[in-house]
């Protein structure tokens, strides 16, 4: 299955659930026994988990995944220790079980958020990435 959710509609009533999300890696953080990654699809973010004490493999994959790749992520919706009050999804967090790569990606010229980085000039001559935001 593609996805069961889309990244911006996990609340706490979904906890325990176990959901698929596909989407873009928009940040990756490795704090050594866990790592980070915010999902991003069209609809919200949603921040994944990996424990490495849990599933090391799966975290050390994880770890070589690079900005922008697309990626499928099957997990245990969970409530979050340290909430993030600034976003939607910010109660919760997925514990992931299972990780596919579907896409690889170059590091774009620019980040594709809200408030980008990247000049006019910049931003016109990547139109096709511009539009993701």
């Amino acid at each position: 299955m593609y996805r069961t959710h889309t990244c911006g509609e996990l609340r706490l009533q979904h906890e325990g659930r176990e959901v698929t999300l596909s989407g873009w890696v928009q940040i990756s953080r490795d704090l050594g026994g866990l790592t980070f990654i915010d999902l991003r699809d069209r609809y919200g973010i949603t921040q994944l988990v990996f424990d490495m004490d849990a599933q090391p493999e799966l975290c050390e994959r994880a770890r070589k995944l690079g900005r922008e790749w697309v990626i499928r992520a099957t997990g245990t919706v969970r409530e979050r220790t340290n909430k993030n009050p600034n976003r939607p999804t910010g109660d919760v967090e997925v514990e992931v079980t299972q990780l596919d790569v579907l896409n690889p990606s170059k590091v774009p010229p620019f980040t594709i958020e809200e408030n980008t980085d990247g000049g006019d000039d910049l931003r016109m001559k990547y139109r096709y990435l511009d539009l993701r935001r």
